[in-house]
């Protein structure tokens, strides 16, 4: 088996990189480093109100971080802090328990 792998890298088939052409697998426009925009970080609104306790009484607040499907949105898409989100998240989940917000869409 040895030489079996041997004999290939001496021809040089085999599926080797080596003398392929690079620029058939960049990506196309921007001439970014692995083709990704640049985003700003958003803010925790709890942080910049200094909002200690989030209400689960207060729907209009608790349905902007609930979409159509009524799934919670998660902390990278609300940019929400780590504290804020879990407050928000258990909120939610009460005013789901007393029928203030659905559970999922009909």
């Amino acid at each position: 088996m040895a030489t079996n792998y041997e004999d290939r890298a001496r021809s040089g088939g085999g599926g080797g990189y080596d003398n392929d052409d690079d620029q058939d697998r960049r990506p196309m426009g921007g001439g970014r480093a692995g083709g990704r925009r640049m985003h700003r970080r958003r803010v925790c609104r709890f942080c910049i109100d200094k909002v200690d306790l989030i209400d689960f009484k207060d729907v209009r607040l608790l349905q902007n971080y609930l979409p159509e499907r009524g799934k919670i949105l998660p902390r990278r898409i609300s940019g929400n802090c780590a504290t804020h989100q879990r407050m928000l998240a258990e909120a939610i989940k009460r005013a789901r328990n007393i029928a203030l917000l659905p559970y999922t869409t009909d």
